[in-house]
């Protein structure tokens, strides 16, 4: 899992390898200098012969020399971290950016049945554990392997016996380190995972706080989210304690070789075959040495974590994009609104049945009517004609085109759409009623949220039409929300419109001003209604009633009437109780 991950940020390093390239040369300068440093302390040393017996003349350039070579290694050292700091947020910023390039091209399907807290969760946390991760491993790599290669070079030079020991000891501390790692690294990607569902969890609970206070849900709320934190907090506690035992596991290894060149050394330094301040040298190089070793085992932690939290974010990258337009697929431009499916056979779920040979015709101009109980599949029809969906057999067309030979686009950019999930953007009022046309002017923008009902409450706001809006429209109620969103409509001139209970948050005076706008914007063109208010779609062209799937009766209002089937009952259902009373 490690290597395959690793390869995948490897390629995203790739575009900044020449940046790489500087920070290894300039890890390689100063760890040099640092290596350099040692040999001058011990030929420092060697001027000091006894008390009374210092060579001052030959101490005080040794003394200038290692400022130097502090100094220019210090200076190395600065500009290897800029340019791997660099490197690592350019890195995860481009890793971001694919990461929300995916969720634009992903089928809908992957966004309806995944956790939207999760999902933001591998983009923001999950990509920021890899961002430290990244920082912190280029680091510790860069220099740690150079000051490896260089220190053994430099014990080498010296005295290769001691270096021999040194070298002995060694592996132990990398086996230690290795299985340890290889033990958390399970541990870790549990954690991601569960830092999702938390993150999914309390921006569920979030969404829906009114419904959470109304039904007095808090409590179960609470159990269930201490539930899931208390498995965080258990796998964290787990995963940092694997992880923790690397580094002291390491530091006494270490400290047994720091001991070995210590012994042997001074065995040497009394034989006569080695100086004091050789054994000086060394001793400094065998602490260099151990270091990047504690240094890389106490990043084990960091890196455990940007791995499993890497190989989250490439879980989205991994997900098929929706089925490409065809490669001579048609750009669909002022449609005439002949919209018609045949023989339609759709499911979300292969196992459960939903549409099952659909078929109807909907003429230019006409204003076709979906209703039926909640389930039948009305707003699932929409799904399809909007090519949010494809459709598992049978056909959809367009003035005659078969809607999988139209490019998505084009296709969409036929229908305005208001739906009853309404939503918003933070940003001004303005730039949310021109969001389908970026380029519309003020007065374009004007006439459309007047077209809407909307002006008048706008101009109500502190700021008119700079005021902002988040994007759970907090600014504004529900019903003036809803206005906007059909501002947003009016704007772009569609030539087939959706309406999805466009208007249920309206009143009925404003609603009337509003379905008086849409009759004038859709005048000519095709408008589906999806409406549970049967009152909204009485002079509705075509009535199509829904159930289980499939149409059971179409035709006018006062046809359906008659013929007292299940339309019948379900207007009776809303209005009979209105109608006795009335009379």
């Amino acid at each position: 899992m490690n290597r395959e991950v690793i390869r995948r940020l490897l390629g995203f390093i790739r575009p900044y390898r020449g940046k790489v390239a500087l920070a290894l040369l300039c890890a390689v300068v100063g760890v040099g200098l640092q290596l350099l440093a040692p040999v001058l302390i011990g030929d420092a040393i060697n001027c000091i012969v006894a008390p009374g017996d210092v060579n001052m003349q030959a101490l005080f350039p040794y003394m200038g020399y290692i400022a130097l070579v502090v100094a220019g290694s210090a200076l190395a050292t600065c500009a290897m971290t800029r340019l791997t700091n660099t490197v690592a947020y350019n890195t995860v910023k481009d890793l971001r950016t694919a990461a929300f390039r995916k969720l634009q091209t992903v089928p809908l399907n992957y966004i309806d049945t995944h956790a939207h807290g999760d999902i933001v969760s591998r983009i923001v946390n999950d990509i920021d554990q890899v961002a430290d991760g990244l920082l912190q491993g280029f680091t510790q790599l860069f220099t740690g392997i150079v000051t490896i290669a260089g220190t053994l070079i430099f014990m080498l030079a010296i005295n290769p016996m001691i270096t021999l020991v040194v070298v002995l000891i060694t592996p132990v501390s990398l086996l230690v380190a290795y299985f340890i790692a290889h033990g958390s690294h399970r541990t870790f990607q549990e954690q991601m995972k569960l830092r999702g569902e938390i993150s999914a969890y309390a921006e569920e609970m979030i969404a829906g706080q009114k419904v959470v206070k109304a039904f007095a849900y808090e409590k179960e709320a609470q159990k269930k989210f201490d539930e899931i934190n208390e498995r965080l907090h258990k796998s964290g506690v787990k995963s940092q304690f694997l992880s923790s035992m690397t580094n002291p596991t390491t530091r006494f290894i270490n400290a047994m070789v720091y001991a070995g060149v210590g012994i042997t050394g001074a065995v040497a330094a009394i034989g006569g075959t080695l100086n004091v301040g050789q054994l000086s040298s060394f001793l400094l190089y065998a602490n260099q040495y151990t270091r990047p070793f504690n240094e890389i085992s106490g990043v084990v932690t960091e890196l455990q974590t940007a791995f499993a939290s890497a190989a989250r974010v490439f879980g989205i990258l991994d997900e098929p994009n929706v089925t490409p337009d065809a490669p001579d697929a048609v750009v669909l431009e002022d449609a005439k609104g002949q919209v018609c499916m045949d023989h339609v056979y759709f499911s979300y779920v292969p196992s459960q049945k939903l549409i099952e040979d659909f078929s109807m015709c909907a003429e230019p101009g006409q204003r076709v009517a979906i209703v039926g109980p909640t389930g039948s599949g009305k707003t699932t029809i929409i799904n399809l004609l909007m090519r949010f969906y494809d459709v598992n057999s049978g056909e959809i067309s367009v003035d005659g085109i078969n809607i999988d030979d139209i490019t998505r686009d084009s296709l969409r950019a036929q229908y305005g759409m208001v739906l009853q999930e309404m939503w918003l953007k933070t940003a001004s009022v303005k730039d949310n009623i021109a969001f389908g046309r970026p380029d519309a002017s003020m007065d374009e923008v004007v006439a459309a949220a007047r077209e809407a009902g909307a002006d008048g409450f706008i101009r109500r706001l502190s700021e008119s039409y700079d005021t902002i809006l988040s994007d759970d429209g907090s600014v504004v109620s529900q019903g003036q929300k809803q206005l906007l969103c059909i501002a947003r409509v009016m704007i772009t001139r569609p030539h087939m419109l959706i309406l999805d209970e466009a208007t249920s948050n309206i009143d009925t005076r404003t609603e009337m001003k509003i379905q008086e706008a849409f009759g004038k914007l859709m005048k000519g063109h095709t408008t589906f209604i999806v409406a549970h208010r049967l009152s909204t779609i009485r002079e509705a062209d075509i009535i199509l009633v829904l159930k289980d799937g499939g149409i059971v009766e179409q035709g006018s209002h006062e046809e359906l009437l008659k013929k007292g089937g299940f339309y019948a009952k379900l207007w009776n259902s809303q209005f009979a109780g209105q109608e006795q009373a009335a009379s």
